[in-house]
């Protein structure tokens, strides 16, 4: 129900910009990249504290199979069939002060992946890596 919410808000955000065009596409593109950015820091801190070889790929071909696999669910969740509307007019049905309380909630939660990906990146910076290249 969190993900939902948070998609809600993020659509609503987009919906007050000056551009509301394909703000569900936009709300489902941030949400996407949310994601990416909660799980991507795991990747980073298991290479910094338990396996300071491990590489993702040189290619891409991971990093492109990671988005498939965040960006495919995501699409069949919110736009397969307009789903996306439903959730939309389930949340504008709440009491004002819910959604102000949740979209607080929300905001601490996008907070919360952005600075745990900047601490990731952190403690990445701190190993020298001189010592683990070939």
């Amino acid at each position: 129900m969190l993900y939902y919410f948070t998609y809600y808000i993020i659509y609503k955000w987009y919906e007050r910009g000056p551009s509301v065009w394909l703000s569900d596409w936009k709300a489902s593109l941030t949400m996407d990249a949310l994601v990416l950015f909660g799980l991507f820091p795991f990747v980073i801190y298991y290479k910094t504290f338990m396996n300071r070889h491990f590489e993702i790929g040189d290619n891409g071909t991971m990093v492109i199979f990671f988005v498939l696999c965040v960006s495919v669910p995501n699409y069949f969740v919110f736009h397969y069939k307009n789903q996306w509307k439903s959730i939309v007019v389930y949340f504008d049905k709440l009491p004002k002060k819910k959604n102000v309380v949740g979209g607080w909630i929300v905001l601490g939660f996008i907070l919360t992946i952005v600075l745990n990906c900047i601490n990731a990146f952190y403690h990445l910076s701190l190993v020298d890596w001189s010592k683990y290249r070939y």
